[in-house]
């Protein structure tokens, strides 16, 4: 039985040019210590699908379907039975660690809320257990540099505080949203490191959230392709990194850079991402699809299995896929 399994995942916005779908009817699951990433372009729909999950989606934005997390329907909590399986069983860290950290409250009594509320515990042991997860997380001298507000740190620090709080209460799983955005390369080592160290110590379940496709070959059990808040593919990340089935798959890995290739001119795919409100009844990506045909638009989109654990929503074939798209 998987830990988490979501169903049919659909996310709306009421806007003031009427609803828009940041999630199209998206399923898939997570098993425990397993890691999976959830990749594509900004507009994708990950974070929104992070957001639904957690019951954290803006007052405009509703979720339909099923998500299960250890046999209970997180979508049909209430907001105080939601706020248990938060932090105590399901842990989140956030793009931005200056904006999730309140700047005005020290990281001690940022950290020691988390454990009161959900655990119970006292001020003064509340305290003694995230100075052990500062530890934990690589933090120098954590005792001493508890008390500080989060300003007094650096971005890296803050990214490794967010990860401490998500952790406090050792949730299952962990969901990571863009964990090294506006990180240097070398911290951003440096976290998915502590990352990778954090999920064999506490056995926890990860969703990595991310557009970095090298961080996903390097970390990711199983990777899942977004575009249009649909799934283009899904698989093992060997797999879809060795051997993509969708165009828009191999669309992103060829505008990875890539120092085994001489070239001055960085890959693209052309075209913009799609208008929410006003997307394709078919396929969200064949506007931009080199091989797109013209039933492709208007022909709904049906994930069909691969074998080996793999998925692919394309109207093509894999080898007319293969042949028409050749490696540049």
């Amino acid at each position: 039985m998987a830990l988490l399994d979501v169903s049919d995942l659909t996310v709306t916005f009421q806007t003031n040019d009427g609803p828009v779908n940041a999630v199209n009817g998206l399923s898939f699951d997570v098993a425990e210590k397993e890691t999976l990433a959830i990749v594509g372009e900004s507009g994708s729909g990950k974070s929104q699908t992070a957001f639904a999950i957690m019951g954290l989606l803006a007052k405009n934005g509703g979720a339909t379907g099923r998500v299960e997390f250890d046999g209970a329907d997180l979508l049909s909590l209430s907001k105080r039975q939601l706020n248990k399986v938060r932090s105590n069983q399901i842990g989140m860290i956030f793009q931005d660690p200056m904006t999730s950290l309140n700047p005005y409250i020290r990281v001690s009594d940022q950290m020691a809320e988390v454990l009161q509320l959900h655990k119970g515990l006292s001020k003064r042991d509340a305290i003694a257990e995230a100075v052990q997860m500062l530890d934990a997380v690589r933090i120098p001298d954590a005792k001493a540099r508890i008390s500080m507000f989060p300003h007094e740190f650096s971005g890296g620090m803050r990214q490794r505080i967010m990860i401490a709080m998500a952790l406090l209460c050792r949730p299952r799983l962990l969901i990571a949203d863009e964990p090294t955005t506006a990180l240097d390369v070398t911290v951003q080592a440096q976290i998915m490191k502590l990352l990778g160290e954090i999920r064999e110590e506490f056995n926890t379940a990860v969703i990595l959230i991310t557009h970095d496709l090298g961080i996903v070959a390097d970390f990711c059990d199983r990777t899942l392709v977004l575009y249009g808040g649909q799934i283009m593919e899904e698989g093992p990340t060997g797999d879809v990194f060795a051997d993509p089935a969708h165009p828009y798959t191999k669309g992103l890995l060829k505008a990875v850079p890539r120092l085994d290739r001489d070239t001055e001119t960085l890959q693209t795919i052309a075209g913009e991402p799609p208008d929410m409100s006003h997307l394709p009844a078919g396929c969200p990506f064949s506007p931009r699809c080199e091989i797109a045909r013209d039933y492709c638009s208007t022909r709904p989109l049906v994930l069909e299995p691969l074998g080996d654990n793999r998925t692919r929503a394309c109207h093509a074939s894999l080898a007319e896929m293969k042949q028409e798209m050749q490696d540049g």
